[in-house]
């Protein structure tokens, strides 16, 4: 609460606070020292604003302000002075002007308070004006908040014209003394005596408590510590609140003296003016401002303010108590980053570790090649060395033996032995082919190592998202039926960073049976078509990624329409089919039979509707019925084998399929009756109405498929559809049929 009892130009506590018009606070000697006098206006002011009495001195200024503070506060104490002045009601508030309007932009401020506000001092009477007289105060002036920079001009009463906050004084004054109290029982933090002696100073910075000997040694206001804030011992957390009167005095019953208008000394404040937001006595409201503002009882509103405040109060105490809860969740968040930190960092340590012993792995594997490479190379050397040593030796034995054979002198010695040791030495030199004097293997190693790919690995080795995308959520407030669809939507949980590429969309049969996929895809909304009326559907969501597929979502239950609301289908009916009415009513452009389905498929169930014959000429035939979706819509419904139909005239009606009539029935329809078709899935049969009346036996049984509602007419009809009707519950007996 501290923060809230210092003013923000000082950074003390609050002495004599007054109110701004804007709402915030301020000490009335900060305000003598803020308040900023327009220069120009000193030369143009009425002589109705000159105070009357002697202008104070400058020394009158806040202590420890500067020259230009004290030229403030002596503008706004001649101001307050022009309060007795008379001054009549225009000059209530004066405008503020800038230094460039003044002419007096090279005038350079004075003083600059601690939040900045620029006090401009008195100025001074060009050369050759009159003097003005004594008493007199200056024009304008005015004060600029120094929290929400908002400018407040002041009028003839000066800082008087803003009222004081007696209810703040009182609140600074009780935390005073409970401060007191608590530094009283505050004690000395380096002091060596036993017991510490009370703590007279706190600094700011060092957050030590000194008493008045430890801080004159240990915490001098020089040198380092010049600019240190030395404060009284901050409040104890279990000290008393303080008592007193909050400033405000004792009455004779010890309770605290009623405030006085600032207008009327005389008179208590009993009332509150809403116009100008303040409280005001009865004198104010006889002769004052007020008397055409609109007033309330002083107390009421007290009352109900109390109540508004109470009101924000409990606003802000949910929303610090959701603050608080929001910090536990950091400090949980916090926690479980340094855990998942220290996880990842070990994770990616095994995970390297694992690529090094890999790489050791195919290191060694390597090498067993090369040296197996190096030993087959060594090998074939080796018996290529032996084997032709080997040769060389023979040859050479041969040579020499030969060479001793030349020496000889016998002939007939020689020519016994000769055509033998001819074919020898011929042999021996064919040994020597041209392949027999070259190395089998070169000292090359045909082994190459291609390690470029997986440098690139490595260097593109970073973390990528391995993990199965979260659960979704179904957003349950868009998810709906509509006759027989469903629409679904979900969305990936908040703080959810791992990848989705896309979602499977399953439902069920509607009958308590096995899922089945109906969407894969990346859309977050999905609606499914063509499912059976007054059927429960459970449907569930998952997501996928290039991990695999994550978990289901919660699985929703979807209920479809028990009766089907549905219209002629504009897309599929025949080109001479003329719609309106929101596709409801139909007629034809031809004088030859045309046929429209209706938008719903039905495939299950119990359906009833209505045609409401609007016009009826020439005794057409309009045909009613149903039909598969790839009905001939040229020629009138049921002379194909995808059209189940009655067509009537106006006195006798037929069922029709695959051209075959059956059943002639008595009983015709004329403008404003009403056929009515009776499609029951469970029993497979279709049944017709006329005015209420079943018309013949069902028509048609033993049906199955999917069915729509159709319709075949022409220029002479025009029916309108009633759809979303309850099944009869009371048939009539039908009529027998006419063979």
């Amino acid at each position: 609460m501290e923060e809230e009892l210092k003013c923000p130009v000082c950074g003390s506590l609050f002495r004599e606070p007054i109110i701004l018009p804007c709402s915030h606070n301020v000490c009335l000697p900060c305000a003598r020292t803020i308040a900023v006098q327009t220069p120009e206006s000193e030369q143009h002011l009425p002589p109705l604003l000159h105070s009357r009495g002697p202008a104070p001195p400058a020394a009158a200024a806040a202590p420890g302000a500067g020259p230009g503070a004290a030229a403030g506060s002596a503008a706004c104490l001649d101001s307050e002075s022009a309060a007795g002045g008379g001054g009549g009601d225009h000059a209530d508030k004066l405008s503020l002007h800038s230094e460039t309007d003044s002419g007096y932009g090279s005038y350079t401020p004075s003083l600059k308070s601690p939040n900045g506000v620029r006090v401009l001092p008195l100025v001074p009477a060009p050369p050759g004006a009159a003097a003005a007289p004594r008493g007199a105060g200056p024009a304008s002036s005015s004060l600029t908040c120094p929290q929400c920079h908002r400018s407040a001009s002041l009028d003839q009463r000066g800082l008087r014209g803003f009222q004081r906050n007696r209810l703040l004084e009182a609140i600074v004054q009780r935390y005073q003394q409970g401060r007191a109290a608590a530094a009283a029982a505050a004690k000395c933090q380096l002091c060596d005596r036993s017991p510490p002696e009370p703590a007279a100073v706190l600094c700011e910075q060092c957050e030590v408590l000194y008493c008045a000997a430890c801080q004159l040694r240990c915490h001098p206001a020089r040198g380092p510590f010049a600019k240190h804030r030395l404060v009284p011992p901050p409040a104890h957390p279990g000290a008393p609140g303080g008592g007193g009167d909050g400033g405000g005095g004792k009455g004779a019953g010890g309770g605290r003296k009623l405030p006085t208008c600032a207008e009327h000394d005389l008179e208590n404040y009993s009332m509150y003016c809403v116009s100008c937001r303040s409280p005001v006595c009865y004198q104010c409201l006889e002769e004052g401002k007020h008397n055409k503002h609109d007033v309330k009882a002083l107390g009421a509103m007290w009352k109900q303010h109390k109540a508004q405040l109470s009101q924000a109060l409990n606003g802000v105490s949910d929303k610090a108590k959701e603050a608080k809860e929001f910090l536990v969740q950091l400090k949980n968040l916090l926690q479980q980053i340094q855990e998942n930190g220290l996880d990842y960092e070990a994770c990616l340590v095994a995970q390297c570790d694992a690529l090094v012993d890999a790489l050791t792995r195919q290191k060694a594997k390597l090498l067993t090649k090369v040296t197996k490479e190096r030993e087959h190379k060594l090998k074939v050397v080796w018996d290529q060395i032996n084997h032709c040593t080997l040769k060389l030796r023979q040859s050479t034995g041969l040579m020499e033996y030969c060479l001793e054979v030349i020496k000889e002198n016998d002939p007939s010695g020689f020519l016994q032995i000769s055509d033998a040791l001819i074919k020898r030495v011929q042999v021996s030199q064919e040994q020597w082919v041209k392949g027999a004097l070259e190395p089998k293997v070169s000292a090359e190693f045909d082994l190459t190592l291609d390690s470029e790919p997986l440098l690139q690995s490595i260097h593109q080795l970073d973390f990528i998202q391995m993990k199965l995308p979260p659960v979704p959520l179904l957003q349950l407030e868009k998810c709906c039926t509509r006759n027989n669809s469903v629409t679904l939507a979900w969305r990936m949980p908040p703080l959810s960073h791992n990848p989705v590429e896309g979602y499977i969309l399953e439902l069920d049969d509607g009958d308590g049976g096995q899922f089945r996929e109906v969407y894969v895809g990346k859309e977050t909304l999905c609606t499914i078509d063509g499912l059976h009326f007054n059927s429960t559907y459970n449907a569930r969501v998952k997501a996928f990624n290039s991990s695999g597929v994550g978990p289901y979502s919660k699985t929703v239950i979807l209920q479809t329409s028990d009766v089907a609301w549905f219209t002629f289908d504009p897309s599929s009916a025949h080109r001479d089919i003329v719609l309106s009415n929101d596709n409801q009513t139909a007629t034809c452009n031809s004088y030859d039979d045309r046929v429209v389905l209706g938008t719903a498929a039905f495939s299950k169930g119990v359906h009833y509707w209505e045609l409401h014959v609007d016009r009826y000429d020439n005794h057409p035939d309009p045909a009613f019925g149903i039909a598969r979706i790839n009905v001939v819509k040229d020629m009138m419904l049921g002379k194909d084998d995808k059209a189940w139909a009655m067509y009537v005239d106006n006195n006798r009606s037929w069922f029709m399929h695959c051209n075959s009539h059956t059943n002639r029935t008595e009983g015709g329809v004329s403008k404003g009756a009403t056929v009515g078709v009776l499609l029951d899935l469970n029993k497979h049969n279709l049944t017709f109405y006329i005015n209420g009346q079943q018309q013949g036996p069902p028509a048609f049984e033993n049906i199955e498929g999917v069915f729509m509602p159709a319709l075949s007419l022409n220029r002479n009809v025009q029916v309108t559809l009633h759809t979303g009707l309850e099944v009869p519950q009371s048939v009539k007996q039908p009529k027998l049929p006419n063979n």
